[in-house]
């Protein structure tokens, strides 16, 4: 890796708090939706003593509506893993090389994607593979 390269130490500690913030607010998120997905799963149960019969189509709605917001927090928790792996590789010092190849990853795709452990070519490839980039 050539010096021009290497991420500079001011950039580092950008990247460590831009992976920070980015953590913290997905974290709160997923808080955030797990207290609705909990609580709107209690609604019916607990809170809806009508004798009024609940339509199937509300049901689906509400299966529905979980189901999106489940796999929004699966995602969500996807992403925190990949921003604490990030952070880690920072802490080593090998944030910013590939785990693919070895090469730097361009600042401009870190910029973007802050906790992307490939660089361009090697997400390309496991993409087509079905992996994570």
């Amino acid at each position: 890796m050539s010096s021009d390269s290497r991420l500079k130490d001011a950039e580092l500690q950008h990247f460590r708090k831009t992976l920070l913030l980015l953590h913290a607010r997905l974290r709160g998120d997923v808080v955030q939706m797990t207290d609705e997905a909990l609580n709107r799963g209690g609604e019916a149960g607990a809170g809806n003593l009508s004798s009024t019969p609940i339509h199937l189509a509300d049901l689906g709605s509400d299966n529905y509506d979980q189901e999106f917001t489940l796999g929004l927090i699966e995602n969500d928790q996807l992403t925190l893993d990949e921003i604490r792996a990030a952070l880690e590789r920072l802490e080593v010092g090998t944030f910013g090389r590939c785990d693919g190849c070895d090469k730097a990853i361009a600042k401009v795709r870190l910029q973007a994607l802050p906790y992307t452990k490939y660089c361009i070519e090697c997400a390309r490839l496991h993409e087509g593979r079905g992996a994570l980039g």
